[in-house]
């Protein structure tokens, strides 16, 4: 009996081991998401992130890298995931996957570029394009770099860029002027989120813009005409306003006060609305200065607006607007330069409308329309009492197609635009290409050219061509990084200027040809970077203006315009970024610029005579910025050198150049919490007196302190 019994036991337990061991074993069995990674072009993304967040665990998560053939590979339990992609340089990805035991679950992505992110050029190509596969030289501003420095103009804030110099026509509301690589100030087109608003043919006075609202900066060096077309002489700088990103409205509040009478205020409103994000700010300034006549009252206010019809399907307004009202004491620091009662009032508006879309899965397009304005009113009660208006616009339409293959990419666009001024118009059409190849993993090669017919001028013909090569291409974490080489040529056009009624010079463009050649490494697993660039530019046909003559082509100003002078400028743009300890980042740059009149027949001043160096272009400039974050506080130390410029008092005094200078600044902001940050910022900390043109004095010690208060966004979720 004993004996069946035991039996019995054996044999239901061996059903029983029989009947869940299956289940056992199944539910022992792990689940494989994997998978390949790549950009619109089909080429690997290597180092992206893939991370598999449980549903009902959070924070049991698995995750790896995608190596270098794009490849990811994760193993997890069966279960519910939110499966996420995250690279610095990629639109973020996410998609929730239920997994059985055993299931193998494949998940290929293409990845399109973040464009706001600080390792993605947007304006150096057609197309934009990761940092190190970027041939030309381009500094990239960030937002967080914006916040850190609490600099309140653009212009400041482009004087960290290497090989960038300015003038500000004495303190705050000035007339400023920017000079990149050597090339004269309306030899640099600046955009504003695609929208050109330089004057036409001419620069753009940056004495009213603020950085309200700006939330990255582009600095592109070398000619950039084949693809921007007239201005783009010597480089392009473009300026990306805020978008909503966060799914809680975000309201930031801010205001200050400090030396002479001065008073900032400002406002942000942004987030997302199911497909809909939005920006909106505006902000103003009011100063008395520190002369008599230096008042300065300044107006912004700015929007962005998107809507997402699907993830290849968005449409994009930006709209921004800076009203200015200045007074323009004049050069008070020389006899009879002075000029009591001198006014002048700035408005700058753009506008850009952008219809991105795909057409398949090889076809991207973007249409877009812009137009500018800008309008000074200058008052001289000094020599009348009637103002003088100068009002300028330009609207137009951009169309572009590019189509994608594996490695590669080839863009068609065609360009519309009208522009007025002084009583004449102009109407300018163009037609360009580019194409964008990389050869294996190391080498990056992009060509391009537009054919530019110009109201004024005619038809020219511009090309550009560049590399970039990774002599060097490392993943480890050793002393020696990664090294790059890269290289650019570029041809550059510029049109005149629109002549008021009845002067009607024949001209023909004045042209830059540009070359430069540089070298990117990299140290301590990425904690240094250390950039040396060389250039040579060379500048035809520049326009210049002589008085009298038997048949003059200009009798409002009694003489005629010539394409007579050349110059040059060649020289070496060198940068380094150290993240020194995890709290403290440095940066630096130093510009040598051997620039030289080669000849200017028709100068009128001898500072502008054959054998000078080209006019406010400083032989010797730096900047260094050291960034500290620690117990809820920033420190931002800014510091600025000048070297000695070609300049001229224009009042016969035979003064030709203006000294060096050095200015420091000090910025910090304390998080109390809550959303409330103190806000102080000190600007010429150790009071220089210096002249930025010869004159003008430049702003002593002053400071601002404040608070800003942000509500929602980030916060929100905290």
């Amino acid at each position: 009996m004993r004996l069946l019994r035991f039996l019995v036991f054996v044999s239901a337990s061996a059903v029983g081991i029989l009947f869940f061991l299956p289940v056992t074993t199944q539910a022992q069995q792990p689940s494989t998401i994997n998978g390949t990674l790549t950009d619109q072009s089909g080429a690997a993304i290597v180092g992206a992130m893939v991370i598999a967040q449980r549903v009902n665990a959070p924070l049991a998560n698995v995750w790896a890298k995608s190596g270098s053939d794009g490849k990811y590979s994760l193993v997890v339990e069966p279960a519910k995931y939110r499966v996420s992609i995250q690279h610095s340089s990629f639109t973020r990805v996410e998609q929730e996957f239920t997994l059985a035991a055993g299931e193998v679950k494949t998940w290929d992505v293409r990845l399109a570029l973040e464009k706001m992110s600080s390792t993605v050029v947007v304006t150096a190509s057609a197309e934009p394009s990761t940092a190190e596969t970027t041939p030309a030289l381009v500094d990239v501003i960030t937002k967080q770099e914006i916040a850190d420095r609490q600099d309140i103009w653009l212009i400041t804030l482009l004087d960290s860029g290497q090989g960038v110099s300015s003038t500000r026509l004495g303190p705050v509301g000035g007339v400023s002027s920017f000079f990149l690589d050597g090339g004269n100030s309306d030899y640099t087109k600046v955009l504003v989120d695609g929208a050109p608003v330089n004057q036409p043919g001419g620069a753009v006075d940056l004495s009213n813009f603020t950085s309200d609202g700006i939330d990255k900066i582009e600095i592109v060096h070398g000619a950039s005409s084949a693809l921007y077309g007239s201005d783009a002489m010597t480089g392009v700088v473009q300026v990306f306003t805020h978008r909503g990103t966060t799914t809680t409205p975000e309201l930031i509040l801010s205001g200050e006060g400090g030396s002479f009478d001065t008073g900032r205020g400002g406002g942000q409103l942004s987030g997302l609305l199911g497909k809909f994000d939005y920006s909106a700010n505006a902000g103003y300034y009011d100063t008395n200065g520190q002369g008599p006549g230096d008042f300065f009252r300044d107006t912004t206010l700015g929007g962005n607006f998107g809507y997402k019809f699907s993830d290849t399907n968005t449409v994009r307004l930006s709209l921004r607007n800076n009203s200015s009202d200045a007074g323009q004491p004049g050069q008070t620091l020389l006899p009879g330069g002075a000029s009591p009662g001198q006014t002048n009032g700035l408005q700058d508006f753009s506008a850009n409308l952008a219809w991105n879309f795909q057409a398949g899965e090889h076809w991207q397009n973007q249409l877009s329309g812009y137009e500018s304005r800008y309008q000074e009113v200058e008052l001289s009660p000094e020599f009348s009492s009637i103002p003088f208006i100068t009002k300028y616009n330009r609207a137009g339409l951009d169309g572009q197609s590019t189509y994608s293959f594996q490695n590669g990419s080839i863009t068609a666009g065609y360009m519309f635009e009208v522009e007025n001024g002084s009583g004449q118009n102009r109407q300018n059409q163009a037609g360009y290409l580019e194409a964008r190849y990389r050869f294996g993993r190391r080498l990056n090669v992009i060509a391009g050219g537009r054919a530019e017919d110009n109201g004024f001028f005619g038809t020219r013909v511009v090309p550009r061509l560049g590399a970039s090569y990774a002599l060097r291409y490392v993943q480890d974490h050793g002393f020696w990084g990664a090294t790059r080489l890269r290289a650019s040529y570029g041809q550059g056009i510029k049109e005149p200027e629109i002549f008021p009624v009845g002067c009607t010079p024949i001209l023909d463009p004045e042209q830059s040809t540009t070359v430069d050649a540089g070298i990117d490494q990299y140290f301590a697993s990425d904690r240094v970077h250390v950039s040396v660039t060389y250039f040579h530019n060379d500048f035809h046909n520049i326009v210049s203006f002589a008085f009298g003559g038997a048949n003059p082509n200009c009798p409002a100003f009694g003489g005629s315009f010539f394409n007579t002078d050349l110059g040059r400028a060649s020289g070496v743009n060198s940068a380094f970024e150290t993240k020194v300890t995890r709290w403290l980042r440095v940066i630096g740059n130093y510009s040598y610029d051997d620039s030289k009149v080669i000849k200017s027949p028709n100068a009128t001043d001898p500072a502008l005579v054959a054998g000078n160096r080209l006019f406010l272009r400083p032989l010797h400039s730096a900047n260094l910025i050291a960034n500290a974050r620690f117990l809820r506080m920033n420190w931002n130390l800014a510091g600025y050198y000048v070297g000695r410029r070609t300049d001229s008092d224009f009042l016969g005094l035979g003064i030709t150049s203006t000294p060096a200078w050095v200015r420091w600044d000090l910025s910090n902001s304390i998080n109390l919490g809550h959303g409330l940050s103190t806000q102080a910022h000190v600007e010429n900390l150790f009071n220089n007196h210096y002249q930025e043109a010869v004159g003008y004095p430049a702003l002593r010690l002053n400071f601002l302190v404040g608070i800003r208060y942000v509500l929602g966004g980030e916060q929100g979720h905290q």
